[in-house]
């Protein structure tokens, strides 16, 4: 697997070709969600043709094309280029996976397109209530205890504790590693032998994995970035702004430094109106302050949003 943003130089005597893939997503009703091809099985992806005047434009091309959705904010994610990606030892193909964070719509006329919950193929990352996790434990025990010497049995017990929390704390940004465990696991359908014991649904080719890196880079970035604001809309509720962190993060917040941690930030405003609802008092509506962006870049301040996660 290559750094993101560098593409690897050809293997000599075989053809190379490069695909772009995007994974979007929206928090719709405390839901992250992601926008899918072919029926939820896979992410907008294409190849990149010599017409593209770059990768970025390339990826935009796709998406409107096979999703008739327009991108905003989007950044590269990863260049993924193991050999063993391409099947039957063909053309060589090399991925550049993108992050795009929007708002939903829904595809009118494309039955084959649609928003997907991202717990509906990672329900173990959702620690919001009960975890699916606790039941995956027992089979990851069996396949460590199934190793054949006691080196490999107690490496595979280490890497099973750290990713999935067993005896220790919960890393909600270790996605990739914990579906990278669960594939080598044979666990996950995707996997060569699998026996697919475990809850989630499968993508095709390797866009499960690709799906968990984009998930682990926001949930990191969400920690020092105030990337949140662009899946909010235009007015919303701190309970609202809250329900979309914790959805992204697949925990729950502590209310009160939640609402510290945002006021210490000075990254909202109050709009002077009010939402109504459904309980209780209505309650005051804010909007993003994008000067924050401008303020904290010149002092180069981080903006740990998420910091009580």
């Amino acid at each position: 697997m290559s750094a993101s943003g560098a593409t690897p130089p050809a293997t000599q005597g075989q053809a190379i070709a490069a695909e772009l893939i995007a994974v979007i997503v929206a928090v719709t009703d405390g839901d992250p969600r992601i926008l899918t091809i072919d029926a939820g099985q896979a992410l907008p992806s294409g190849p990149f043709a010599a017409s593209h005047r770059s990768l970025q434009s390339g990826l935009r091309s796709w998406v409107e094309q096979q999703t008739h959705h327009p991108l905003g904010y989007v950044e590269q994610l990863y260049t993924f280029a193991d050999r063993d990606r391409t099947p039957g030892g063909g053309k060589r193909t090399v991925s550049i996976s993108y992050l795009g964070l929007t708002r939903e719509v829904r595809a009118v006329g494309m039955p084959d397109v649609g928003w997907q919950g991202w717990y509906r193929y990672f329900p173990w990352e959702d620690r919001r209530g009960q975890s699916t996790a606790d039941a995956i434990r027992p089979h990851l025990h069996a396949w460590s205890e199934a190793a054949g010497d006691a080196a490999t049995r107690r490496e595979r017990q280490q890497r099973a504790a750290v990713t999935f929390g067993d005896g220790s704390a919960w890393n909600e940004e270790l996605v990739l590693q914990r579906y990278e465990l669960l594939y080598e696991a044979n666990l996950v359908p995707e996997a060569p032998a699998a026996t697919a014991r475990v809850p989630g649904e499968p993508m095709a080719h390797d866009h499960r994995r690709i799906l968990a890196t984009g998930i682990a880079r926001l949930r990191a970035k969400i920690k020092y970035r105030p990337v949140v604001f662009e899946l909010m809309p235009p007015r919303f509720t701190l309970l609202q702004l809250q329900r979309s962190v914790e959805a992204l993060a697949g925990r729950l917040l502590h209310k009160q430094n939640f609402r510290r941690l945002i006021d210490q930030q000075d990254l909202v405003e109050e709009t002077g109106e009010m939402a109504p609802e459904s309980r209780g008092r209505p309650a005051k509506l804010f909007r993003f302050r994008r000067a924050v962006l401008a303020e904290r870049a010149v002092t180069s301040t981080r903006l740990p949003l998420a910091r009580s996660i």
